[in-house]
């Protein structure tokens, strides 16, 4: 496993890939803000053992990938008014950065498993290019549709209070963050939680990436009526207890695209603890499996 780079247009995607090329890709497409070392090499290995060739990466403005630099300043309180014309790209942008990624390794089609803002891009692969999506797994996200998937009240300010910017600092604070987000009935590992953050900061830090990313989600709007058109195999999981995203945005996502799998995880908040690893990737290699059916 070695870090590389993939030219794609005018953005150049961090990558690394697990396990050998030959096996069926598995693209892993990471959540707000949060770079590809989210998904655990643990994890991603657990993938690996069960026979797939898997992918992760860094979306634009996060980790070892392109910055946005120099465009417009995110105006979020006026995107959260409606006025998102600040916004310096879409989810459909994230979309085709992640079939650019795909067309680099050679990959003419892949498993497609996005978490949080990940599961948006995933679902926007799946719409966009559906021949290129074997199956679907969006875990813990939504359809865009603001009547649905929204945080409790208390959640949003946590979210957006700025990081510090020094390193002890920022780990601290997403310490705290994932504390708030996390899944009570699966208790975390703060050790662990804290390595990753010194770990990302390490790579990059980047508040204003962050906010490009969310004001990319509201501007893109709802797809729940394109989601009707998914004819990939699609599993929706989600946390009974997620106070970010909450479980009827994931409700909500299995009812727009047909004949999907939903599983609801008490307990489960808006991350992935250890403890549900082998869980998801039952359920997700079972996914795929529907697709080998389905062709």
């Amino acid at each position: 496993m070695t870090e590389e780079i993939a030219q794609v247009g005018d953005v150049k995607i961090a990558y690394e890939t697990f396990g050998d090329a030959a096996d069926p890709a598995m693209l892993l497409v990471m959540g707000l803000g949060v770079q590809m070392i989210g998904w655990d090499e643990g994890l991603c290995r657990m993938w690996v053992d069960r026979g797939f060739h898997v992918i992760r990466f860094d979306n634009r403005d996060v980790g070892h990938s392109s910055q946005f630099e120099g465009g417009p300043e995110p105006n979020l309180m006026a995107a959260l008014a409606g006025d998102t014309s600040s916004a310096a790209y879409l989810l459909a942008d994230l979309a085709d950065d992640a079939f650019g990624l795909l067309d680099h390794l050679g990959v003419d089609a892949a498993h497609v498993v996005g978490v949080s803002m990940g599961g948006m891009i995933a679902q926007t692969m799946a719409i966009r290019h559906p021949e290129r999506v074997l199956s679907l797994t969006s875990i813990m996200s939504s359809t865009g549709d603001q009547a649905v998937g929204q945080p409790r009240p208390e959640i949003l300010p946590v979210m957006l209070t700025p990081a510090p910017a020094d390193r002890a600092g920022f780990a601290q604070h997403q310490v705290g963050v994932f504390k708030r987000i996390g899944s009570p009935g699966y208790p975390m590992d703060e050790d662990r939680i804290r390595g990753l953050c010194e770990q990302s900061y390490d790579r990059c830090f980047s508040p204003a990436g962050f906010y490009r990313q969310l004001l990319a989600i509201l501007a893109s709007g709802s797809r729940t009526a394109d989601l009707a058109s998914v004819r990939a195999p699609a599993l929706v999981i989600h946390g009974e207890d997620d106070p970010l995203i909450d479980v009827s945005g994931g409700r909500a996502t299995a009812a727009a695209i047909p004949g999907a799998e939903l599983i609801v995880i008490p307990g489960m908040g808006h991350d992935l603890p250890p403890a549900l690893w082998p869980r998801i990737v039952d359920a997700v290699v079972a996914n795929t499996a529907r697709a080998s059916v389905q062709a």
